[in-house]
């Protein structure tokens, strides 16, 4: 027997043989989609005592590259060996005829996921912890010696700010339909394909880093893992740290950025103090630019327009989905034309 649930799009009844052919024993399986994953739909899955978490493709992929499963698995895996705090993975499975997608496997991370920059319900002096923690967990991904785990060919050779322009402009032309008009967007696009600048720097990037990908201690102020690893790729880490700080620049409303909170009043560092925290624990000799900050807004809004195509698609997790893509692609590109617009 297995436990359907109404919001799990695959055959419940696969999974079942497929997790008894593995562990064996008869005990129930029960299946819970999560309120993230809006990429790659993720599901909380138990079976009697043991417990993990299951990530796959969406079934109607837009681009299989932007659901790189095989990517996610992989890069969970040589991390085991580092001192950046992810899941343990547990199995990756290829074969579309169990759940019609590739999918995997993973440790169930027990402690808090806080969807919200402004961390509602915690103290001033958690806050600021949390915030520490973040920085030194980005950093320490950074500095990560990716060739000693395992990583050094997970990425394409040639100057990094190209290739992922030519990429994510390609992914707004697939996402974009005859009636989005996200003009500031496309403005974007060509003020960054002027201003590609030419950089040694490479790290191993999250590509997503954020606070809802973040995993806090059930009970401290303190990561203990990072989710979400679909856009990771060996990059250039300031386009990483220009993601994970856009929340300073973004409104409450708006993926629950900071601007307009009153920060020192809710123990939250300014941008500025925050990028210092990452400089340090980095050992960081470049700074954040103009370039890689509107560069990250791109990446957003071309993210959100893909939220939205799925959403068209019947393909989300929220069921309004779509307009809430459009609504963010269109918030990131406006706050990315700011950047520019504030350029001298």
């Amino acid at each position: 027997m297995s436990g359907q649930a109404s919001d799990v799009d695959f055959d419940l009844r696969q999974l079942d043989v497929y997790l008894r052919d593995w562990l064996g024993g008869s005990a129930e399986t029960c299946v819970t989609r999560t309120s993230g994953g809006m990429s790659n739909p993720t599901y909380f899955v138990t079976r009697g005592d043991w417990q993990a978490v299951l990530r796959k493709q969406p079934n109607n992929v837009l681009m299989p590259s932007a659901h790189a499963i095989d990517r996610e698995y992989r890069v969970l895996t040589a991390l085991q060996r580092s001192v950046v705090p992810t899941p343990r993975p547990f199995r990756y499975c290829e074969d579309r005829e169990v759940l019609g997608t590739p999918f995997y496997l993973m440790e169930w991370l027990k402690g808090r996921v806080i969807y919200d920059y402004a961390l509602p319900g915690l103290a001033k002096e958690e806050r600021a912890d949390c915030y520490r923690s973040m920085a030194e967990t980005l950093a320490a991904l950074h500095r990560l010696d990716y060739c000693a785990v395992g990583l050094g060919d997970f990425g394409k050779p040639g100057n990094y700010f190209a290739r992922q322009l030519n990429r994510w402009s390609r992914l707004w032309t697939e996402y974009r339909r005859g009636d989005d008009d996200n003009p500031a967007l496309d403005r974007m696009v060509r003020w960054l394909s002027e201003r590609v600048p030419e950089s040694d720097s490479l790290a191993l990037c999250h590509g997503d880093f954020r606070m809802a990908n973040l995993v806090f201690h059930p009970t401290e102020p303190r990561v203990i893992g990072v989710l979400d690893w679909e856009l990771s790729t060996l990059g250039h880490p300031l386009v990483d740290l220009a993601f994970n700080t856009q929340a300073w620049r973004m409104a409450p409303d708006e993926n629950g950025g900071l601007l307009g909170l009153s920060l020192e009043e809710m123990g939250i560092p300014g941008e500025q103090a925050y990028l210092d925290r990452y400089y340090d624990s980095a050992a960081a000799t470049e700074r954040l630019t103009a370039f890689h900050q509107v560069f990250a807004m791109f990446r957003g809004a071309v993210g959100s327009a893909g939220v939205a195509a799925r959403g068209d698609l019947g393909n989300n997790t929220l069921p309004d989905a779509a307009n809430i893509g459009r609504r963010l692609a269109r918030a990131y590109a406006t706050r990315g034309m700011e950047l520019i617009e504030g350029e001298p």
